[in-house]
């Protein structure tokens, strides 16, 4: 007799195993566990610091960076007005010496003066020490650094209409002027550069409390500079 083969196993799913929950309840439980993560993290909101006090606090936060800003502004305005006042004294003298020596290119009638060795030297030391003054850049507010960057490029202009002043009387008699009015334009531009970075300085200053402070190289409006208003200083 042949042997009986073994039936082979059913292809239908194994069952599941005791204990194992049908897919719905499965569900369920998820959903159940997920509430409760959702009820815990409202739990920790609401125990920690309300929505009103983390914007108070940041509120108080900006407000005091922002009354640091303005002392330390407050402060270099100071400095910065200081360090025009003592500029201007400084270079009036070059500002007025190369007035009278060079040329005119507005409609002013001029009568150049001579300029002598020793003077032109003591012009140059003068605008080097300036030029290096102003070199520092410190960080302010807009309306600051504009005025701070007016004096350095007007004091810069000048320190080049010195030099192109020098090169100028280097050359022979016939090769002089239009180099000698390159210089008179240089001078005039650092006049007018510099009032208008003058009047910026009057108005944060008044911004600032300190009431006007004119610090201007000239009296006279030549090339379309500015001059004072006319205010006494300080009101």
């Amino acid at each position: 007799m042949s042997r009986r083969t073994v039936k082979p196993a059913s292809s239908r799913p194994v069952a599941s195993r005791a204990g194992a929950l049908p897919g719905g309840m499965l569900r369920a439980a998820l959903a159940l566990l997920v509430a409760a993560a959702v009820g815990l993290f409202i739990g920790v909101l609401v125990a920690g610091p309300t929505g009103s006090d983390t914007g108070s606090d940041t509120d108080a936060a900006v407000a005091s960076l922002q009354e640091d800003e303005a002392k330390r502004d407050a402060a270099q305005i100071v400095e910065l007005t200081a360090l025009a006042r003592s500029t201007a004294e400084q270079v009036k003298p070059v500002v007025t010496g190369l007035r009278s020596a060079l040329p005119a290119v507005d409609a002013r009638p001029v009568e150049t003066q001579p300029v002598t060795g020793q003077q032109l030297s003591q012009w140059k030391q003068i605008m080097v020490q300036q030029v290096e003054r102003h070199k520092a850049t410190p960080s302010g507010s807009t309306a600051t650094n504009v005025a701070r960057n007016g004096l350095r490029n007007a004091v810069g202009q000048l320190s080049l209409a010195v030099d192109t002043f020098a090169a100028a009387r280097a050359l022979p008699a016939g090769h002089r002027p239009p180099l000698l009015v390159v210089a008179s334009r240089q001078r005039l531009l650092a006049v007018t550069d510099w009032s208008v970075a003058a009047t910026q300085l009057d108005q944060i200053n008044i911004d600032a409390g300190k009431g006007h402070q004119h610090v201007y190289l000239t009296d006279s409006p030549e090339g379309g500079a500015n001059v004072g208003d006319g205010a006494p200083e300080g009101s």
